[in-house]
C-alpha cells in the first residue's frame, strides 16, 4: 500500500494483458487482477490504419441533439470551457480503463449506453504509455485510439485523448513518443470538432517548470496539425496542482504555460483527498482554466469504500464553477472504482440501466444524467 499522499494507482496486477484490437470485436484478455468468466468473443478484425477514413467521414456531422451537435468546437474563454457560441459549459463523462487491459469494455453496446442511457458528454480514452501499453506496440495502440475516437464521434460525444503517462513520472521520458503519437492523431482528426488532447496524465517527482517545458514543446506539435482543439496539461504531483507533494496552485498561477486555448488538469479520489484538495481546486478555478480529467469516489487507489458525501461536495463545487469532469473508470475491474460488476464486459453487458453497475456506477450514472443548462433535453 502506498502512502495516502501518493495516489498512483497500481492497476496492472499480475499477468499484464496485451490488448486485442477493435471496438466490439475484442478478444478476451488474459487473466488480470480481476479475471472475468465467460467465453471469449470473436477474434478481432484489423484496426483502421492512419490513412483512413476519408476526410468526408472525419467531418461528418454529429447526431442531432448530441453534445457535439449542440456545442460544436470548444474553446477556452477566460477560466472556463466554452462552446462555439462562447457560452461556458460543463462536460461530464467517463474514462476508459487502460486500453491494454480492458478494451473489451469499450464496445458498440457500451458506448451506445454511455451516450444514450447515461447521456454522457465526453469519453476519455485512456492509453497507457508504459505498463504494457503504447511503448509495446505503438501501431496497434495508435490504431485503437483512432477507432475509439471515431466511435465517440459517431455518437456526438467529445473525446479526450489521454496520454496516460504514469511511471516514470517525468513526461520528458516520453517526449519523442508523444510527438510521434500526437502528430498522427491530430493530423487524422483535425477536421473534427470533438477532440481534446490531454498531453500528460499524472506527472510526479518533477518540478512544475519541468512539466511546463514539456508542454511548451508538445503543444506546438498538436497545434501544427489541429490549431483549434483545447489542450489539457497535467499538473505536478499526480495532477494534484502540487498538493500531493506539499505545494499548491500558486506555482501554476504564477508561471503558466506559454500557450493559448489550454486548461490544467486536477485529479482527486474523494475518500483520500479531502478539504485541502477541494479548497485548492476551488481557488485554482478562479484563476486558471481547470478540467478534472479523473476522479473517484473511493481512496487514492480507486478501491475501498465509497465516500459519496465528500464526492458530492466536489460535484457541487464543479457544478458551481463549471468545471468539467470525467470519472474513473468505465470497466469491470474488481476494484470498487470500476462502474461495472466483474464479468460484465466479457459477458457483453447488459450495458443499460443499473443491474450490472456497482454502487459507484449507479451513483455516477445518476450525476452524469442530470443535465447541464446547455442541453436541449
Amino acid at each position: 500500500m502506498k502512502p495516502p499522499r501518493q495516489w498512483v494507482r497500481s492497476l496492472g496486477g499480475a499477468g499484464v494483458v496485451t490488448a486485442a484490437l477493435l471496438l466490439g470485436l475484442t478478444a478476451a484478455p488474459a487473466t488480470t487482477a480481476a479475471p472475468a468468466a465467460g467465453p471469449p468473443p470473436p477474434a478481432p478484425a484489423s484496426a483502421p490504419r492512419a490513412d483512413g477514413p476519408s476526410a468526408d467521414t472525419a467531418r461528418a456531422k454529429a447526431p442531432s441533439g448530441s453534445p457535439v451537435a449542440i456545442n460544436g468546437q470548444l474553446k477556452v474563454c477566460g477560466t472556463k470551457l466554452c462552446n462555439q457560441s462562447g457560452k461556458p459549459i460543463q462536460l461530464r463523462g467517463m474514462s476508459t480503463h487502460g486500453l491494454q487491459w480492458y478494451p473489451q469494455c469499450v464496445t458498440n453496446g457500451s458506448l451506445d449506453a454511455l451516450a444514450k442511457d447515461w447521456k454522457a458528454d465526453v469519453l476519455r480514452i485512456s492509453m497507457y504509455v508504459q505498463e504494457g501499453g503504447y511503448e509495446t506496440n505503438p501501431r496497434k495502440f495508435t490504431d485503437l485510439v483512432h477507432s475509439i475516437i471515431e466511435q465517440a464521434s459517431a455518437r456526438g460525444m467529445y473525446a479526450i485523448v489521454d496520454w496516460h503517462m504514469l511511471s516514470p513520472g517525468d513526461p520528458h521520458h516520453n517526449l519523442a513518443r508523444a510527438k510521434t503519437f500526437f502528430t498522427e492523431i491530430a493530423k487524422r482528426h483535425n477536421g473534427k470538432k470533438n477532440v481534446i488532447y490531454e498531453i500528460a496524465n499524472e506527472p510526479s517527482g518533477v518540478s512544475w517548470s519541468r512539466i511546463k517545458s514539456y508542454a511548451e514543446q508538445l503543444i506546438p506539435v498538436v497545434r501544427q496539425q489541429d490549431p483549434d482543439a483545447p489542450v489539457l496539461v497535467g499538473t505536478r504531483a499526480w495532477s494534484s496542482l502540487g498538493v500531493s507533494e506539499s505545494s499548491n496552485e500558486s506555482e501554476v498561477v504564477n508561471n503558466p504555460v506559454n500557450a493559448g486555448n489550454i486548461m490544467y488538469t486536477f485529479h482527486f479520489y474523494a475518500d483520500s483527498h479531502r478539504d485541502e484538495y477541494l479548497q485548492t481546486l476551488s481557488r485554482a478555478a478562479d484563476r486558471i482554466p481547470m478540467f478534472v480529467t479523473e476522479f473517484g469516489t473511493q481512496n487514492y487507489a480507486g478501491e475501498g469504500a465509497n465516500n459519496f458525501t465528500m464526492s458530492q461536495r466536489y460535484i457541487d463545487l464543479m457544478a458551481s464553477k463549471k468545471i468539467s469532469w470525467v470519472n474513473w473508470n468505465f470497466s469491470d475491474d474488481h476494484r470498487s472504482g470500476a462502474v461495472f460488476k466483474t464479468g460484465t464486459c466479457n459477458g457483453n453487458g447488459p450495458w443499460t440501466g443499473t443491474s450490472q453497475l456497482k454502487e459507484a456506477g449507479v451513483w455516477i450514472r445518476d450525476r452524469i444524467r442530470t443535465p447541464d443548462d446547455f442541453r436541449t433535453s
